[in-house]
């Protein structure tokens, strides 16, 4: 049986694209714009301890070209 998905928070969501080498460029609101040295830009929503929804997860890892295995393997050692 395949791990399940992870049910993270914005803020665990940056800190995982942060370990990937993205960085914060800005924030407006509750909008945390990432970018990493490729030039790829990224918005994760941040509503204090709200977990994002799946398909937001999903959507956000499908922009940056990072496996959804990688997103679950850096989540299973926590």
């Amino acid at each position: 049986m395949s791990p399940r998905f992870p049910r993270v928070t914005g803020k665990e969501m940056i800190q995982f694209l942060r370990s990937q080498g993205f960085n914060i460029v800005r924030i407006k609101g509750s909008h945390h714009v990432l970018r990493n040295l490729e030039g790829k830009i990224v918005t994760v929503p941040v509503h204090g301890n709200e977990t994002l929804g799946i398909g937001i997860t999903r959507k956000i890892l499908q922009q940056v070209n990072i496996p959804p295995e990688k997103f679950i393997e850096y989540f299973s050692k926590k």
